[in-house]
């Protein structure tokens, strides 16, 4: 695969300046030059291997054919939960934690998202339980996988400087992701993989019970508040997250600090809506 610019191929500057930008942003593992839904291979293998005897039969000389011996029944083998069956056990999960340190006792031990055995470790949290904001972005980085803390990272530095410019800090706020696992090479969480550990998350909002809620980037707004605006349309708007229990948040979607370092131009929309984080704080009294 070349590498070129609208102006030709890139110097050699420029590829140096390129490699550096992926290895900020996470980019640590070769894969593929082309995207695989590897759920929809996964489905597909079974109805191959199985049309594939019957194809055979069919074409096989009927001289040659012979009776087949008696087939044994193999081990009964441990059923596999697929992701969107582990989602109701994580349902019933969550229902039986009753504070934050059980909730992460509970997660610690949940062996249904496939995350966990690729991560270094579970990060659950950030900043004070009893605060009346809470932000929630979409899963942790590499740093954040080492450290056992969400937001510590480039991005993470960011964070505490928006915070700080409205008179916020770790300790007046509440910091976690929906998906508490690193994926592997920092890749967006499938969506599969968000639905499983969605209820954990949910728990978690319940729990802390914010005034406010912050979504960072796309894909925390879109399954904590149930949109399919992108982030650029959605910032900035004040809407209202719903609990399990009835419960209402007015939750302000902003862009991600990832998404700042990648697209500085966008701090002046990220200023504004910081703005408006201030301003409701200030409303509760501060």
């Amino acid at each position: 695969m070349s590498l070129s610019s609208p102006s030709g191929p890139l110097t050699a500057q420029e590829a140096a300046d390129a490699l550096r930008w992926w290895a900020e942003a996470g980019v640590d593992l070769a894969i593929d030059e082309t995207p695989h839904d590897r759920f929809a291979e996964s489905a597909a293998r079974p109805a191959r291997a199985a049309a594939e005897p019957a194809r055979q039969a069919s074409t096989a000389p009927a001289a040659a054919r012979q009776p087949a011996p008696p087939r044994v029944a193999p081990a009964a083998a441990a059923p596999i939960a697929a992701p969107d069956e582990a989602a109701p056990s994580a349902q019933e999960i969550v229902a039986a934690a009753r504070d934050l340190d059980e909730l992460r006792d509970a997660l610690s031990r949940f062996e249904g998202c496939g995350l966990k055995a690729t991560a270094t470790q579970l990060v659950f949290a950030d900043g004070s339980p009893n605060a009346r904001i809470m932000l929630v972005g979409e899963a942790p980085g590499a740093d954040e996988d080492r450290l056992d803390r969400p937001f510590v990272g480039r991005a993470g530095q960011l964070l505490d400087r928006m915070l700080a410019s409205i008179g916020l800090d770790r300790t007046k706020v509440y910091i976690a992701n929906v998906v508490p696992w690193r994926p592997p090479g920092n890749r967006t969480p499938t969506p599969q993989e968000t639905a499983i550990c969605l209820p954990f998350m949910r728990r978690q909002i319940a729990l802390v019970n914010p005034s406010l809620l912050v979504c960072l980037g796309a894909s925390a707004t879109q399954t904590l508040l149930g949109t399919k605006d992108g982030i650029t349309r959605a910032r900035g708007v004040w809407r209202e997250y719903a609990g399990d229990d009835g419960q209402t948040i007015k939750a302000l979607p902003m862009f991600h600090p990832a998404y700042l370092l990648r697209q500085p131009a966008s701090k002046r929309e990220a200023w504004a809506d910081l703005r408006k984080l201030a301003a409701a704080v200030a409303e509760m009294g501060g």
